[in-house]
């Protein structure tokens, strides 16, 4: 016959095991969930990765942005300083001459529609701050672009101030994926991927590229220029991947803005 104190400690016990069936129910539903989170972190995280792979068009801590080109281009969160003082014709049309290693490259550039962006490279093409700087940057599939205008040749340098987004409009209206086409011959800025942080870095695009209406394009290439840029992209990248630094370098020996 069962006693009344042996009927409690049974009791007790049976409540003691069904709360510890309970706790580790708890432990091994909670440790799902991490998985579960943490198996999507790491898709986020790849997902971001990819899309900015440099950023088109990639810089955090220093001066400038870049282009986000493996989705699209992109740069680090650039510092504030004050932007060069308009000292150009906002009326007239300007030739920026990039004569790299692999070949001279030239591109009109319309102050009437990007006067800032003309003014900062004027400006910095005076003081030959992109003398002597590679090219480091080439994405071949997706968006077609070669990378360019860091002091650094990393993908996270610039001038030190950023400047506004200029003539964002001008490529038609982006269709069902937010996205335009970036003709052949197109030069543009990079940036971080937020309004108004474009600093040195450009991108020149050899391709027809898809990429959201973010990124101010400012110029056209000539001919010869964009058969340069096909001989590079043709090379492909050093490592043979479709983003990453050109197999045949380029490096901007001398970079000159005149007025037309």
């Amino acid at each position: 016959m069962v006693t009344s104190d042996q009927r409690r400690r049974q009791l007790a016990r049976e409540k003691y095991e069904r709360q510890q069936k309970r706790r580790a129910e708890a432990r091994r539903k909670s440790r799902q969930r991490l998985a579960i989170i943490g198996a999507a972190s790491a898709v986020v995280v790849a997902t971001l990765v990819g899309l900015i792979a440099g950023g088109v068009f990639d810089s955090k801590d220093k001066n400038d942005s870049a282009a986000e080109p493996s989705a699209s281009p992109s740069l680090p969160e650039p510092k504030k300083s004050p932007s060069p003082a308009m000292a150009i014709d906002d009326k007239a049309t300007y030739t920026f001459d990039l004569k790299t290693s692999a070949g001279e490259i030239k591109f009109a550039m319309d102050a009437s529609k990007t006067p800032q962006t003309v003014n900062s490279f004027k400006s910095l093409a005076d003081k030959n701050f992109f003398d002597k700087t590679k090219c480091h940057r080439l994405v071949t599939s997706g968006i077609y672009v070669l990378q360019c205008g860091d002091p650094e040749g990393t993908g996270r340098g610039g001038p030190g101030y950023t400047i506004p987004d200029e003539n964002l409009d001008s490529l038609g209206k982006p269709n069902e994926q937010g996205q335009v086409v970036y003709p052949a011959g197109t030069v543009a800025m990079a940036n971080t991927g937020r309004p108004g942080t474009g600093g040195s870095q450009f991108f020149l695009v050899y391709k027809d590229s898809p990429l959201a209406p973010s990124y101010t394009p400012f110029g056209k290439i000539d001919a010869a220029g964009l058969k340069v840029l096909e001989e590079v992209a043709k090379a492909g990248t050093s490592d043979g991947a479709q983003d990453g630094a050109p197999k045949t370098p380029v490096t901007i020996e001398k970079a000159t803005v005149t007025k037309d």
